[in-house]
């Protein structure tokens, strides 16, 4: 296993403190414009999530299920399983909590389809069989990473980075990215948090086969960081300066720039200097797949606790569910998610050899 790259753990903490307050945007007292923008955008951070998982995965797992072959894919499933699924059904039972708690006070449940309720269990719902997001939004994501992982072992035995040449790499990179804002393109869709359960499969796959690939690059350049960094970093910026003035489209520029973003900041992990090398921001990415998961319930169950108006929340409510956020994160993360961890990954796939007594071999033996 690979150390851990502590920036991205740090940044992935930070983008989900993003799509938390995309959520809560609507309800949000009046913000300084380029604050607000952010916010509205926060959405984008689910873009850099399939990226960065791209990365962690070849990283983790390219190797092992290159020597393994299809033979090593069950352990492979079993852990991202054990990663993904323990923590959604806790949360996605939570939603059906209060989709009762609605029902038996005589009150109208919509966003709960119980004909659904399968589909979300088994992380199914955004396989094309849903027209809408419904019980815990956040989810879908985590429906598109699971058919990410399904196909992750083919995609190891089909390309091997390592032999491809460094121009190779970015040509796929760009292909991969070009061919989603074509497919966004040819659907009429401007932005990439739009028409989710049509588009969110395909948004998944491209972006996570191309952080593959930057995970390739970074294996390459590790050693020699510093030009690659600035270069990266460069591209980075100045691809999401061009998207923020108008000159070209966010489908184009905001996977682009975060591919960049993301070789530059994995080149620059465990740098002397670094501000995401610390420990809370650390820890804030540690169990940032809990605030990912859980925020948007909590928010829907905050509000019919504490809100009159969800247009017109004042500042200390906001502050109060943000600390419930975090409570509900350390939570989640300690009693929840790490222990079906564990217990899921020592879950033996093996099937056990059968019983012989002593003096009982082959007749042939």
């Amino acid at each position: 296993m690979k150390a851990e790259l502590r920036a991205l753990t740090a940044v992935r903490g930070i983008a989900a403190w993003l799509v938390v307050l995309f959520h809560i945007r609507l309800s949000l007292p009046a913000l300084p414009a380029p604050a607000a923008a952010v916010i509205d955008k926060g959405y984008l951070a689910v873009d850099f999530f399939f990226l960065l998982s791209g990365f962690v995965i070849w990283l983790s797992w390219g190797e092992r299920l290159r020597i393994g072959g299809l033979g090593a894919a069950p352990e492979f499933l079993k852990r991202r399983i054990a990663r993904i699924w323990p923590l959604h059904l806790v949360v996605l039972g939570f939603g059906l909590a209060l989709a009762l708690v609605l029902l038996a006070t005589g009150r109208e449940a919509p966003h709960f389809p119980l004909g659904e309720l399968p589909l979300h269990a088994l992380l199914i719902q955004n396989w094309g069989f849903t027209g809408a997001l419904a019980w815990n939004d956040p989810a879908w994501s985590i429906s598109c990473e699971l058919a990410a992982y399904l196909l992750f072992p083919l995609l190891v035995l089909a390309i091997d980075w390592r032999r491809a040449p460094t121009p190779a790499i970015l040509a796929a990179i760009t292909a991969l990215l070009t061919l989603l804002h074509m497919i966004f393109t040819l659907q009429g869709v401007a932005a990439q948090g739009d028409h989710i359960p049509r588009l969110g499969m395909v948004r998944c796959i491209l972006e996570f086969a191309s952080g593959t690939a930057v995970c390739a690059l970074w294996l390459r350049w590790r050693e020699r960081w510093r030009a690659p960094a600035l270069f990266s970093s460069a591209a980075g910026i100045a691809a999401i300066g061009i998207w923020i003035v108008g000159l070209l489209p966010e489908t184009l520029t905001v996977p682009a720039a975060f591919a960049a973003l993301l070789l530059a900041l994995a080149l620059t992990s465990g740098k002397a200097g670094n501000p995401l090398e610390g420990r809370a921001l650390h820890y804030l990415g540690e169990v940032s797949y809990a605030t990912y998961l859980g925020h948007f319930l909590l928010w829907f169950a905050f509000k019919l606790a504490f809100v009159s108006d969800a247009r017109a929340v004042a500042w200390p409510l906001i502050a109060l569910y943000c600390v419930l956020v975090l409570a509900s994160s350390v939570a989640l993360y300690h009693g929840v998610e790490r222990p079906a961890q564990r217990w899921v990954n020592g879950l033996s796939l093996r099937r056990p050899r059968p019983f012989r007594a002593p003096g009982s071999g082959s007749a042939h033996g």
